[in-house]
């Protein structure tokens, strides 16, 4: 090989190095850097970007929910659904008056009982004082570790409202004397605006006319 072949593999080389430097020069002035930033002034419409960003000082509204109905949701719990959701604890609980205990205590009568009152079970301590009302139930079930952080309890939780309303009104059957049904919220009474305040009328202007006394 002489030196014509190097002279081609080294002008091949410095052929290849010049179009690549070529095709980036080339994207710089089709595509300016600046272009691809997101500011309001490259954008289809506006955008308040210091909302987005969360800068501005402005507050984030979170909405307040009202406190839950038990009255009204479990006088139209569905006790079938909620047998089926307890297919789901049957594994760790027994329901039956009497019943062994299993992974988990026995769960009949549970509804207004003293929590951590089974003598059977040897519960972690995590739970809090109190008693086993229908709100606490319905927030344990929902997310067990956030109502009793430390729980040795394997359960991750039932979201869906309505199946935990059905499944502790299936609970509530499962006693000899079932605790009564709380009594529905009073309805809130509308707020009523005040009235808008009239203008005051002037008084109309006094006129020349009328006959002699």
């Amino acid at each position: 090989m002489g030196d014509l072949f190097w002279n081609k593999v080294a002008g091949v080389l410095i052929g290849g190095v010049l179009v690549v430097l070529v095709i980036k020069e080339l994207g710089h002035i089709l595509v300016p850097s600046h272009a691809i930033e997101l500011d309001e002034a490259h954008t289809a419409y506006p955008v308040d970007w210091a909302a987005v960003s969360g800068e501005g000082g402005g507050e984030v509204v979170v909405e307040e929910t009202g406190p839950v109905d038990y009255g009204v949701l479990l006088a139209a719990a569905d006790l079938s659904n909620g047998e089926r959701q307890f297919r789901r604890c049957a594994s760790c609980h027994s329901v039956d008056e009497g019943g062994a205990t299993l992974q988990g205590p026995n769960l009949w009568d549970i509804v207004g009982r003293a929590i951590g009152a089974d003598a059977g079970f040897g519960y972690s301590g995590a739970l809090p004082a109190g008693e086993w009302s229908y709100e606490a139930l319905d927030q344990f079930i929902e997310n067990p570790r956030a109502y009793a952080p430390g729980t040795a309890m394997n359960f991750n939780g039932l979201s869906s409202e309505s199946s935990r309303i059905n499944l502790i009104a299936y609970l509530r059957e499962q006693s000899g004397n079932p605790q009564p049904l709380p009594a529905p919220l009073a309805a809130e009474a509308p707020v009523e605006e005040a009235p808008a305040e009239e203008a005051p009328m002037e008084d109309a202007p006094a006129t020349d006319e009328g006959g002699e006394e």
